[in-house]
C-alpha cells in the first residue's frame, strides 16, 4: 500500500546539505521533514576538509565550535612535488584569522548534524523516484513504494538526483578523466601534522590528519571511465603506483587496513543555469556537484543552507526566497565548479616537462596572488 506523509517543507536527501538546511531552517522557526535514501546513518565514509568559508558559514548556526572540537583545525596546508618539495605553501591564517580550516571525518560530521535535530524530522531508506506537482502541492515518491506531499521541497539528494533530472532533463554529468580511492590510516606512528597534496607523473596524493590519531588520505589517477582496472586496485597496486613519491605515501598506505579504502570516479555537473522551479529548489550536489579539487563540495552545500534561510526569512512568500536564493548562488557556485575542474586538469597532468614548468610558476607566483586566489574561495557573507 502507498503511504503517504505530509510535510510542509520536505527535504529530499539526509547528506550534508540536506542536514545542514534543516538545521539552518529550524534555526529560523521551520521544522522540515528530512528523507534520506540511505536505509540507515552509519559511521561510513573517509574524511572531508571544511574550510574556512564553511566553518563561518557554521557560524550563523550556531554549531562551529561543537564541529571544530570533534574535527582538527589548521591554519597552513602545502602542495608537494613528488620528492617531497613544496611547490606552494600557505597560511590559512593570513586570508581570515577568525575562522581555519577543519578536518573531519565525515561519519563524525553527520553525527554532529543529526545531534541539531528531532529525531522525528528525518526518515531514512527514502530514495526517491520522482516528483510531481498537484492541486495539493508536490507528490514526492519513494523506491519503498511510500510518498511525501509537501507545499515546498529542497532537493539535497547530491550528483545522481532523480527530482533534478525529471525537472532538468539537459542536466549533465562530467567524467573528469580520473578516479580516486579514498582510506583512513593509522597516524600514531607517522605523526603526519599538515595537510598536504602531492602532484607527481602517477597522480595525486592527498594527506589529512584528522583527530584520534587518524589519517585521511586519497590517491588520484587519471583513468578510463568505470575502469574494471581500478575497480581490482589494491593497496598493493597503490603502494606500486605510488613507489617513487616521498616515504610519507608508501608509510601512509602500509598503515590503512583494506577494509578501509573506498573508490569513486570524479564526476562534477556541468554548470546549470536555474536552481528553482516554483516552489521547488535545488541545493548542494543536486545544484553544483563539484569536483574535488577546490576542496568544495561540502562547503558549497553549507554555505546554500545558510543563504537558503537567510532568504526565507527576510522574503514573505518562499517561491520569492527560492529565486533570490538561485541569484545569490549562481555566480557563486559556477565560480567554484569551473576553477575546480580547471584546477584538477593542471593538478593531474602527467608529461615530465610539462609538470616541471608547472611547478615552477606556481612556486614563482607571489605570495599575495595565492592568497587572493584562496581567499575568494573563502570569502562567503551573506549579502
Amino acid at each position: 500500500m502507498n503511504m503517504q506523509q505530509t510535510s510542509l517543507f520536505a527535504i529530499i536527501g539526509g547528506g550534508i546539505a540536506g542536514l545542514t538546511t534543516a538545521i539552518a531552517l529550524k534555526r529560523i522557526g521551520i521544522e522540515a521533514t528530512v528523507f534520506e535514501a540511505a536505509p540507515e546513518f552509519q559511521p561510513v565514509g573517509a574524511g572531508i576538509m571544511l574550510a574556512a568559508n564553511a566553518m563561518k558559514a557554521f557560524a550563523h548556526l550556531g554549531i562551529d565550535d561543537e564541529i571544530a572540537r570533534a574535527g582538527r583545525s589548521f591554519n597552513s596546508q602545502a602542495v608537494l612535488s613528488q620528492s617531497g618539495k613544496a611547490i606552494t605553501r600557505f597560511q590559512t591564517d593570513a586570508i581570515t584569522k577568525e575562522y581555519t580550516n577543519v578536518a573531519i571525518h565525515r561519519g563524525e560530521l553527520h553525527r554532529v548534524l543529526l545531534k541539531q535535530l528531532d529525531p522525528s524530522q528525518v526518515f531514512t531508506g527514502k530514495r526517491s523516484t520522482g516528483i510531481k506537482n498537484t492541486h495539493k502541492g508536490y507528490v514526492v515518491s519513494f523506491t519503498d513504494g511510500t510518498s511525501v506531499l509537501a507545499k515546498y521541497v529542497i532537493v539535497a539528494e547530491g550528483i545522481h538526483s532523480t527530482i533534478r533530472q525529471n525537472l532538468l532533463p539537459e542536466a549533465e554529468k562530467r567524467y573528469s578523466g580520473y578516479t580516486c580511492w579514498r582510506g583512513i590510516a593509522d597516524n600514531s606512528q607517522l605523526n603526519i601534522t599538515e595537510p598536504t597534496e602531492t602532484w607527481g607523473c602517477n597522480g595525486r596524493f592527498g594527506l589529512v590528519p584528522l583527530n584520534d590519531h587518524q589519517l585521511y588520505w586519497f590517491a588520484v589517477k587519471n583513468a578510463p571511465e568505470n575502469s574494471e582496472e581500478m575497480r581490482n586496485y589494491g593497496l598493493d597496486d597503490l603502494l606500486n603506483n605510488y613507489k617513487h613519491y616521498h616515504p610519507a605515501i608508501g608509510q601512509a598506505l602500509k598503515a590503512t587496513p583494506e577494509s578501509n579504502v573506498l573508490l569513486n570516479d570524479i564526476h562534477d555537473l556541468k554548470p546549470i543555469d536555474r536552481y528553482a522551479f516554483g516552489n521547488v529548489v535545488l541545493v548542494g550536489d543536486a545544484a553544483h556537484a563539484t569536483t574535488p579539487n577546490l576542496g568544495q563540495g561540502a562547503c558549497q552545500s553549507i554555505e546554500d543552507a545558510v543563504v537558503l534561510a537567510d532568504c526565507l526569512l527576510h522574503n514573505s512568500l518562499v517561491q520569492d526566497a527560492f529565486q533570490s536564493f538561485e541569484r545569490k548562488r549562481l555566480q557563486r557556485t559556477h565560480f567554484i565548479v569551473n576553477q575546480s575542474w580547471q584546477m584538477g586538469k593542471v593538478g593531474q597532468w602527467t608529461n615530465p616537462a610539462a609538470m616541471w614548468i608547472r611547478n615552477c610558476v606556481v612556486r614563482s607566483l607571489p605570495d599575495a596572488m595565492k592568497l587572493n586566489t584562496v581567499k575568494k574561495v573563502y570569502d562567503f557573507k551573506l549579502e
